[in-house]
């Protein structure tokens, strides 16, 4: 189904067979790791890198140093995908085809051959890797005082999971095995936690959304999908959040004396249906676009009605529309991104997994070595639509499979009778969300009188794999 729905969207999810002869030679033929006057030896800190339980493609690895004044100076190193793809190679035509790795749940297609973006140029741990490092200084204030970017060597020491750090960051849970066994890595992810905090606060001083988009993922086991649970934000995932905007930011301010991918987030067109929205709610914005006073009704909000969040969030993301991708010449006017309330944004922290991050990455370096940019404007034009519009269909192919997944996973609960929310009323029906698991289907019987909102018992009488149907009807 996966495979089928990549196709009707557009992918070409085969990789054509002259990427093998290419993965050969690239084996054959490693990067050199050798320092010198423009790659740093940085294999001798204590990097550490955060992601999913079951993440192989490792974009980013982190470490912090407390300076003598109180500051702190953080670094991400990026995975150098550069260095082992050519531009114009078959490896690199095909991504930048199909522009990015597609997660659906159960199987992953990914925009790299998976020797490469699990394997050669993954920043797995106790291994040397090149990297292009992302440097920058925090005051107490969480303003950054300075940056630099340059290429290095570096080495992971730790790789570690979002659930077993972030539970430990928020006292919680005991420190998973790799962090208690360390004194030296609890410090440094404590340092990484305190800054990533300062960062996070004084974005929402500037207007930075809080957004809960309640993304659910399947629990396979023995294969088979038995259920579906929502994966929640924790101090682990925001410290890896606040690290990697702080880094687009570093890296977009790098590449404003020449032609660059920025990555934006258009002042709302439809600001008077937030406004609307909001005034539902009983709360009053602004007549003009104003991130602070949104990310603040959001902030009352969710603290007011947590169960209803994830509904205002999508509301309100609607509203806001989608992210782009755009060509950035040297003086053109900076476009923003209203959702992260920052001028200067483009993406270069996950190259693995991204086809802009990749074309970034050879920008700096081609900047780093005084070397002309790689691409024309018109390249850069062309690839910023087609990054746009793949990543558009990769969010359709990921909330197909996430219907059908749930579809599954409910599949043996026909019959059981559920806690559910009003998410929608609409001319094709009327859909609740089941509390627990975090799932949404039709309403088909019962639906009349109610509104967006109202509490329901809900009995499932159907699912439909093939279509990624749920039927309810109210109990």
């Amino acid at each position: 189904m996966a495979q089928q729905v990549m196709l009707a969207q557009g992918f070409e999810p085969d990789f054509p067979p002259a990427t093998r002869q290419q993965l050969a030679d690239i084996s054959a033929h490693p990067p050199q790791l050798t320092p010198s006057d423009k790659v740093r030896d940085l294999r001798g800190l204590l990097w550490s890198s955060i992601d999913n339980d079951t993440s192989k493609d490792l974009d980013q690895i982190e470490v912090a140093e407390r300076l003598p004044n109180g500051d702190v100076k953080v670094m991400v190193g990026i995975a150098d995908v550069d260095a082992f793809v050519a531009k114009d190679s078959p490896i690199d035509q095909h991504a930048a085809k199909e522009t990015t790795t597609v997660y659906t749940g159960i199987c992953n297609f990914a925009m790299l051959p998976e020797e490469l973006s699990t394997g050669a140029s993954s920043l797995l741990p106790d291994v040397d890797r090149p990297a292009v490092v992302t440097e920058f200084v925090i005051s107490a204030s969480g303003s950054l005082d300075s940056s630099d970017v340059y290429r290095a060597i570096v080495r992971n020491k730790a790789q570690l999971t979002y659930g077993a750090v972030g539970a430990w960051l928020e006292g919680t849970a005991a420190a998973p095995p790799k962090v208690a066994a360390s004194s030296e890595l609890q410090a440094q992810l404590k340092l990484q936690d305190e800054v990533a905090q300062a960062l996070k606060e004084l974005r929402h001083e500037h207007g930075a959304l809080n957004i809960d988009t309640s993304e659910v993922h399947p629990v396979v086991l023995n294969q088979q999908v038995v259920d579906v649970v929502k994966q929640e934000k924790n101090r682990a995932t925001e410290l890896i959040e606040d690290f990697m905007i702080a880094a687009n930011g570093v890296v977009a301010r790098l590449l404003e004396k020449v032609s660059s991918l920025r990555r934006i987030v258009k002042t709302p067109a439809h600001w008077d249906g937030i406004v609307r929205l909001a005034a539902a709610q009983g709360e009053k914005l602004p007549a003009q676009a104003d991130s602070k006073a949104l990310n603040d009704f959001l902030v009352k909000r969710k603290a007011a009605d947590p169960d209803h969040f994830a509904d205002l969030s999508l509301a309100t993301i609607k509203l806001i529309g989608p992210g782009e991708y755009v060509l950035e010449r040297p003086g053109d006017p900076e476009q923003g991104h209203f959702g992260l309330a920052v001028q200067d944004y483009t993406h270069s922290t996950a190259p693995n997994r991204r086809f802009a991050d990749v074309v970034t990455q050879r920008l700096i370096k081609a900047l780093l070595d005084g070397k002309p940019g790689p691409y024309s404007d018109d390249e850069l034009a062309g690839i910023a639509a087609n990054c746009t519009q793949k990543e558009d269909a990769a969010r359709k192919v990921e909330r197909e499979m996430s219907k059908r997944l749930a579809a599954v996973a409910m599949s043996h609960r026909v019959g059981e009778t559920f806690d559910a929310i009003v998410t929608g009323v609409t001319p094709k029906g009327t859909f609740v969300r089941v509390l627990q698991p975090h799932i949404e289907g039709l309403l088909a019987q019962g639906a009349q009188g109610l509104h967006v909102g109202d509490r329901v018992r809900a009995k499932l009488t159907r699912t439909d794999v093939q279509r990624g149907y749920i039927d309810f009807v109210r109990a």
